[in-house]
């Protein structure tokens, strides 16, 4: 898939009512211009699938999409065995529609958790946060060396950009010299997401979702995607009014990796892991 057949894909997403960011293709592709394949008949796009690679031993599937007057066909399946075979020797995660299970248990996926989407308009800070600071002023090696407690793998490429978006806010949260948290803010077909939103416990995270707020519009719908594993997540989610919208099975096709499920707050993309 070349980088203009992206946001045709990324339009699609929106019709299914995925709710891209309004900038995220760029920094989709930065994670892997080889990782977007696309489905075609007589030129013309039929489908499409991400099997983006992560550093040396992890991959993540998405935007696993064929156009509804072409599904039943068989197209969706080709698709997905050369996503899989790309993948090959690989540790691979996706997060799948929860009534696909089945299906993807048949290519070797295990169900690990749920993620699930709250949507609202969460509580705003009403006075600047002397911690909290945008992530730019922070050095990049701080940023990624956090971050690689949250991710299977080297995400250096994708993260540069994602932080970087246009139009997004990224902001950290720092205590005693060192990051404890960070998230970003971005706006997307409808309203916007958060996500990431990483910190050391419920109580750093709540003043970063608190500050990240009042960064968008009074009143924004704000969607926050959380592993449900994660009590203080999902209670941080309720009490600032964001209710469940939709959710996800998070799976992999094996063991699933170790992350610190009680320090993700939000999760980054469900795009992209």
């Amino acid at each position: 898939m070349t980088r203009a057949e992206l946001d045709t894909g990324i339009d699609w997403a929106a019709v299914e009512g995925w709710n891209p960011g309004l900038h995220d293709a760029d920094s989709f592709f930065a994670a892997d211009p080889g990782g977007f394949l696309v489905g075609q008949l007589d030129r013309e796009l039929v489908g499409m699938v991400s099997a983006v690679k992560y550093g040396s031993g992890f991959g993540f599937v998405g935007f696993y999409i064929v156009r509804p007057e072409f599904r039943g066909r068989g197209h969706g399946l080709a698709l997905w065995q050369v996503a899989m075979q790309s993948l090959a020797g690989r540790l691979v995660g996706l997060d799948g529609v929860v009534a696909q299970q089945d299906n993807y248990r048949r290519s070797g996926f295990v169900l690990a958790y749920n993620n699930v989407r709250h949507e609202g308009a969460p509580a705003r800070a009403e006075r600047p946060d002397a911690d909290i600071v945008p992530l730019a002023q922070l050095p990049m090696d701080a940023v990624l060396r956090y971050d690689a407690d949250f991710f299977p793998d080297d995400r250096a490429s994708f993260l540069r950009h994602w932080v970087a978006q246009r139009g997004s806010i990224a902001l950290g949260l720092v205590r005693g010299g060192r990051l404890a948290g960070y998230g970003v803010v971005r706006p997307c077909r409808a309203g916007c997401k958060i996500g990431p939103l990483f910190a050391d416990d419920a109580a750093l995270a709540d003043r970063l979702l608190r500050a990240l707020a009042a960064e968008v519009p009074q009143g924004t719908r704000v969607q926050l995607d959380i592993p449900a594993v994660n009590p203080d997540a999902v209670a941080l989610a309720a009490a600032h009014g964001l209710a469940p919208v939709f959710q996800t099975a998070r799976m992999y096709t094996g063991a699933a990796p170790a992350l610190p499920l009680g320090r993700i707050f939000g999760v980054s993309t469900f795009e992209l892991g």
